[in-house]
């Protein structure tokens, strides 16, 4: 059953009540025209309960806009959406294809600053974000009374005689859902070991991030990544309004897990009456880093499961 404008609903009750079912939830796949963008195939979600996100297929399935009742819950930066043509991946060149969005993938075999290692360099972040999936594939059905959106596709990083990895991601809600779930597999397709990194990128802004919001996680340890992050360590669950030459700060936290190994964290503004709530398999991901950037423009909180510390 489906709650939806305030009650329940089987399946019979709405059919007899819409001709198409696109019109309280569907998924549309439409394709960006102009600007940097362009060509980029993107996945229009809607659930029927005020909550709607973008899929971007261009970008290894990663979540772009995302808004719950009209309030925005993403940070978007200036960039804003980039077709992977226009991606740079030396040094610090993710940055200018880097839209924000709900989630950004970082990895596959690199996250975090730039490096070198065997003569090989990795860019800030890795690659898989900036690498359109193929297979995709959407529908919507339903299981009795229940109606499902389902996305799918798979990212594969590969180079010859180098690392060849492949993301496989599923993406799923359902009608009167404020939810969604995110599935991921990767698998090493090469004959040789392969070095894996994995960090999801969320970002949150304005209005959900004000200085009336709230991180609330349970940590085992959170460690500041360096002295600026040391600084504010005090404060590291608390936010703050737009600060002319703020520097960024990043804490390290290793979750507290329930008897299942799930970790819980919420990101609230009780002003606004809305937060936003990951549960999740800390098995695989056991750290969380935090990114608090409070500067003018770049008003954002990162929320980062990750499988290793960086």
């Amino acid at each position: 059953m489906a709650l939806l404008f305030h009650r329940e609903w089987s399946r019979a009750e709405l059919l007899r009540r819409v001709g198409h079912m696109d019109q309280v939830a569907g998924i549309r796949l439409t394709e960006a025209v102009d600007g940097p963008a362009r060509g980029c195939r993107l996945l229009e979600v809607w659930t029927g309960s005020g909550f709607r996100f973008q899929v971007n297929a261009d970008r290894a399935l990663d979540i772009t806009g995302c808004d719950f009742r009209g309030i925005p819950l993403a940070w978007r930066s200036a960039s804003g959406d980039v077709h992977p043509a226009f991606y740079a991946p030396q040094g610090l060149g993710w940055l200018r294809s880097f839209p924000g969005g709900l989630l950004a993938t970082c990895g596959l075999d690199q996250f975090g600053a730039p490096s070198e290692e065997g003569g090989v360099e990795f860019g800030l972040h890795g690659r898989i974000g900036n690498l359109p999936a193929a297979q995709v594939n959407y529908r919507t059905f339903w299981d009795g009374d229940d109606y499902h959106l389902e996305i799918k596709g798979e990212t594969r990083q590969a180079a010859l005689f180098s690392e060849n990895l492949v993301l496989q991601r599923r993406i799923t809600t359902k009608l009167g859902s404020n939810r969604l779930r995110i599935e991921d597999v990767v698998s090493n397709d090469g004959f040789e070991p392969a070095p894996h990194m994995l960090l999801y990128h969320f970002n949150l802004g304005f209005p959900l991030v004000s200085e009336e919001t709230q991180l609330h996680l349970q940590a085992e340890s959170t460690q500041p990544r360096d002295a600026d992050a040391q600084a504010g360590a005090a404060h590291w669950d608390r936010f703050q309004p737009p600060t002319p030459g703020y520097r960024e700060q990043v804490f390290i936290h290793r979750p507290k897990v329930d008897p299942d190994g799930k970790a819980t964290v919420l990101l609230q503004n009780p002003q606004l009456g809305l937060g936003l709530r990951w549960t999740y398999d800390a098995t695989n991901l056991p750290w969380l880093m935090e990114w608090k950037m409070m500067g003018e423009g770049a008003y954002v909180v990162g929320v980062e499961p990750a499988n290793c510390n960086g």
